[in-house]
């Protein structure tokens, strides 16, 4: 009885599914939006069209993403920007960048703020001064320098957090099916000690 109990288990306890997930996100990246599309086990999407809409659902704009799944988009207005893309058998990718972070891109947020500040000191407002030394070019060279390099680390963290998110299911998956057992060696034994 308890082998047949045993094999029917067996049988029905669902095999490991090799799903993925999609992976989306956004950050700035100058005075433009920088973000990313893809699945949880690294495969990033290729040439997807993105579209770009406001709070309301107004269409702000359309942006690709390239062969490494990025994609860069420059505001107009310092809205919430939503970012969608369809990759697919039902993948829906969206990302949502408040209107705060987009105003601070566009230089609004700090720009209102040192007006605020110069008008209230009775001085004359002035431009700033650059502490690090270096030319807007170089600023802006160095800036995509950097988010090139920290591409795969930010891809390879996504894919990790995923992973281990993955381990914890089937760990708790392991920790009913071994309760499942226990319960039923106790049940067992006691038929066992019931017949003697």
């Amino acid at each position: 009885m308890i082998r047949i109990l045993l094999v029917t288990l067996t049988c029905l306890m669902p095999l490991p599914a090799m799903a993925h997930n999609v992976i989306a996100s956004v950050f700035p990246s100058g005075d433009a939006i920088e973000g990313e599309i893809g699945f949880s086990n690294g495969e990033m999407a290729t040439d997807l069209a993105v579209e770009v809409f406001d709070e309301s659902g107004a269409k702000l704009g359309e942006t690709k993403t390239d062969a490494d799944g990025f994609f860069l988009f420059t505001p107009t207005q310092p809205v919430t920007h939503i970012f969608r893309g369809d990759l697919g058998a039902g993948h829906i990718a969206e990302v949502i960048m408040p209107a705060a972070e987009v105003a601070g891109l566009m230089g609004q947020g700090a720009a209102d703020a040192s007006a605020g500040a110069s008008v209230l000191a009775g001085q004359p407002q002035t431009a700033p001064v650059m502490a690090s030394g270096l030319s807007d070019d170089a600023r802006a060279e160095f800036a995509a320098m950097l988010r090139t390099e920290l591409r795969p680390i930010r891809q390879e963290l996504t894919a990790f957090k995923n992973k281990s998110n993955f381990q914890s299911v089937l760990g708790g998956i392991g920790y009913i099916v071994g309760l499942f057992g226990l319960g039923f060696y106790i049940a067992a034994r006691r038929k066992l000690e019931g017949s003697k």
